[in-house]
């Protein structure tokens, strides 16, 4: 099994980016913010296809802007809610690649050595073994979902996403269906108060990627409009 990533984005220009972020922020910095960070989570998936063999794939929110993302092949999420499009994602991955990831742009603090304890996980030989991992994220949501084995689409779809509680309800959900990896927790921005925590793990990192060092230059470089007013 070789596996698959996929990383889940909105198109600049064709859907509202990071709208509770850009409420504290301003438009032009969530959105600046959303285009680095994705490229730093593309930089990380590279080295994870790199070091452990994984075909990575950006998945595409509107149908037709496939051609704004370069450098890795895309998906089209296709239509539906949030649990409808990963559950569509996923199946089709692991069909295809035997297990399958699945990851926001949210968290560009994520390392590959995170992305490779899930892929050693999953690529249980054979998928003989039903396995899942999921990445918490601070506020209650996940920063990643992984499988070696296709999940009914209740299981998804019966989840509240983007609430306090969604991790544990998501684990409750799919827990049946195989044997679960915890790993750590990371911060994903949805919001301006998010900001500091994850530029504080991107300087804190070992080995950044050369993406994760520019978003990381770009955050101190370029204070969120929250900030600019409290200086003035």
């Amino acid at each position: 099994m070789s596996g698959a990533l996929a990383i889940f984005v909105k198109t600049p220009g064709r859907s509202a980016l990071k709208t509770r972020l850009a409420a504290g922020t301003g438009t032009a910095y969530a959105q600046r913010w959303y285009e680095l960070a994705a490229e730093a989570v593309a930089s990380v998936a590279a080295q994870a296809r790199e070091q452990f063999g994984l075909t990575v794939y950006w998945a595409v929110a509107e149908a037709g802007a496939e051609s704004a993302w370069t450098g890795l092949p895309t998906l089209a999420q296709g239509d539906g809610d949030l649990g409808t499009r990963m559950a569509r994602v996923h199946s089709a991955l692991v069909e295809r690649h035997g297990f399958a990831l699945l990851i926001g742009a949210d968290a560009p603090q994520l390392t590959a050595s995170l992305l490779g304890e899930a892929t050693r996980w999953l690529a249980v030989a054979g998928a003989t073994e039903p396995r899942l991992s999921l990445g918490p994220a601070s506020d209650g949501g996940f920063w990643l979902f992984g499988s070696n084995t296709v999940v009914p689409l209740q299981a998804w779809t019966r989840v509240g996403y983007s609430q306090a509680d969604t991790a544990n309800r998501f684990h409750e959900s799919l827990r049946p269906y195989g044997s679960w990896q915890t790993l750590a927790t990371l911060t994903d921005v949805d919001r301006a108060g998010d900001l500091k925590p994850v530029q504080h793990a991107l300087a804190a990192l070992a080995a950044p990627t050369p993406a994760q060092r520019t978003l990381a230059q770009w955050m101190h470089d370029t204070p969120a409009m929250r900030d600019r007013d409290a200086s003035q």
